[in-house]
């Protein structure tokens, strides 16, 4: 009975292999100078790049005049928990923020319209002369805390004016960003501040009115301490609740300033009403002021409002000036440590690599393609159930 099975063809050995390669050297010798030559023309045909790159350094974050301020009234008034209060904020690596103003729209519309790209790049649409710079332009952020800035394109002097003028974009827009800020700032403050002396202006009226009226009344040194820390640490308090409305005025719910602010004041009145409570069991209480004459009162209440309206009007012009030498400060400092030079030398194409990479791309193509017919004719010249010689070649393929 005859087997209907095909006997499977025997692998095709390496020295098989290699013999077939010396018996068509023409044809490997031929598809691997094809593949040269192509690689040549190619590399010709690649534009000629070159990269400059600049190295600035960004200044080291501080905190701003109002920040001071705040920590020193604090300090003075409140004590150690004031100074607690007062703790200073976790600042991050500030190579990332000018990253981030370096990569921003504004930066590449002024060097798009200062180069002309769009006119360059053949690009219809500002957003394309925007991506197309982007892709030409590398940042980055160094160990040695540097940011590097690289241009490429195809005239040298023009990729390191271009590399140049991202430094002048990022003072202009840091500028505008700190004013603006600043800007805010002050202007809130002098509302604030017109209202704050107003206050001051109608308590100390008052106050004189009653001196007039119904003379001064002497109160135990104890109790005018109560009285003075709650009155310091209500302004404090109050100041505090101000630096946060002026925060929401240009900074969402979720900045970490304002959360940070927030905790300051609930720390604040929690205070306020832990004082108010030992005050009513230890001080006046004790003291017998329930029983003081209504005038006593009276002078006690108007002295504490203008002791508070005082404090709270320190508090704000101190905060005013502070906003208004914060606006008055010139852009920030941002050190060019290198400036970009036009480079002497190609970025790109490297051409002899890219010649090398086609010849040993057309040197496998016709390795594979000699296996591949080598192989299709061993399995053609096996016949039904018989066994395939080791010498079979496979030269009839190519006839």
């Amino acid at each position: 009975m005859l087997d209907d099975r095909r006997t499977p063809a025997p692998h095709l050995s390496a020295m098989e292999f290699v013999r077939e390669l010396r018996g068509h050297k023409r044809f490997v010798a031929a598809v691997t100078a094809v593949a040269m030559a192509a690689g040549v023309i190619y590399s010709l045909t690649l534009p000629v790049l070159y990269t400059a790159t600049t190295r600035i350094m960004t200044p080291q974050q501080a905190p701003s005049s109002a920040a001071m301020v705040m920590s020193q009234l604090a300090s003075s008034g409140a004590g150690a928990l004031a100074a607690a209060a007062g703790a200073g904020l976790g600042l991050h690596n500030p190579n990332d923020v000018y990253i981030g103003l370096l990569q921003s729209a504004p930066v590449a519309d002024g060097l798009v319209e200062k180069f002309g790209l769009a006119t360059l790049y053949k690009a219809k649409y500002p957003s394309v002369a925007r991506a197309k710079l982007a892709e030409n332009t590398q940042i980055t952020s160094e160990k040695s805390g540097f940011i590097a800035i690289a241009v490429t394109d195809r005239d040298p002097k023009r990729a390191a004016a271009m590399a140049n003028m991202y430094t002048d974009q990022l003072r202009a827009l840091s500028k505008s960003l700190a004013v603006t800020e600043a800007s805010q700032r002050r202007l809130f403050y002098e509302d604030q501040l017109k209202h704050a002396k107003d206050d001051l202006v109608a308590a100390q009226y008052a106050f004189q009115q009653i001196q007039q009226k119904k003379g001064l009344v002497q109160l135990d040194a104890q109790a005018r301490a109560v009285i003075g820390n709650l009155s310091t640490l209500r302004a404090a308090r109050a100041g505090k609740q101000v630096e946060l409305d002026a925060l929401r005025s240009y900074a969402t719910e979720r900045n970490p300033q304002v959360e940070l602010a927030e905790k300051q004041l609930q720390s604040l009145t929690n205070e306020e009403a832990r004082l108010e409570k030992a005050g009513g069991e230890a001080g006046p209480a004790d003291l017998g002021l329930e029983q003081v004459a209504d005038a006593g009162m009276d002078y006690l209440t108007a002295e504490h409002e203008l002791q508070y309206r005082q404090v709270m009007f320190d508090l704000l012009l101190k905060q005013y000036d502070a906003a208004k030498l914060d606006e008055a400060k010139t852009s920030t400092v941002v050190q060019v440590v290198e400036t970009a030079a036009p480079p002497d030398r190609k970025s790109s194409p490297h051409r002899a690599s890219i010649v090398f990479m086609f010849t040993v791309l057309g040197l496998l193509a016709a390795c594979s393609y000699l296996f591949v017919c080598q192989a299709a004719a061993r399995h053609l010249a096996t016949p039904m159930g018989s066994v395939v010689p080791a010498t079979v070649s496979a030269k009839g393929v190519y006839a």
